[in-house]
């Protein structure tokens, strides 16, 4: 792939400590850029802690969260290398800023899960921004695909940010009124 490729897996806290641990140096030598929610929802600091000490694969974890203050129990627990805190699951970006902040002091990089249309300016926004993510199939992530008719281009792995007002967003009248509910 490349060096310019990133790889990254994500066991979607589907695994104990031990599971996790145990995939972890099976693909260790192929330079995973992450290893995202290693550890079952339940008790994961901990359990990520356990991970993380027995890896040289960052692990990235946050999505679930839905305050900075999760996001700091998972600083604190010293579980995660990477935060990828959701604004639109969380509490929205003004916390948002706060846990990319409670990030920078503690010398961690953010990265953004899906809602690439806020994430782009939220990442950019930020010197220890990495990743957004977005899916090109449709049916995976319909609003990155039809409902932001101005979705910018995105060449070499790289999207420019929306220069417009606010978020930059022109939605889809078309699409929004289909699934209208009255």
């Amino acid at each position: 792939m490349g060096p310019d490729f990133l790889l990254a897996v994500d066991a979607n806290r589907g695994w104990t400590a031990e599971e996790a641990i145990e995939f972890a140096r099976l693909v260790e030598p192929l330079d995973i850029a992450w290893f995202e929610g290693p550890c079952h929802w339940y008790d994961d600091a901990a359990q990520m802690a356990r991970v993380r000490s027995r890896t040289s694969i960052p692990i990235n974890a946050g999505q679930s969260e839905i305050t900075s203050q999760g996001v700091r129990r998972l600083i604190d627990a010293g579980a995660v290398d990477i935060v990828n805190y959701d604004a639109s699951e969380g509490g929205g970006v003004t916390d948002w800023r706060r846990a990319a902040a409670l990030c920078a002091s503690a010398g961690l990089k953010v990265a953004h899960h899906e809602e690439s249309q806020i994430a782009q300016h939220l990442i950019s926004a930020i010197r220890h921004g990495t990743c957004i993510e977005c899916f090109a199939d449709p049916e995976r992530d319909p609003v990155w695909q039809r409902m932001w008719l101005n979705r910018p281009p995105i060449a070499n792995g790289i999207m420019v940010v929306s220069a417009g007002p606010g978020f930059g967003l022109e939605l889809d009248a078309a699409m929004i009124a289909k699934y209208r509910v009255a």
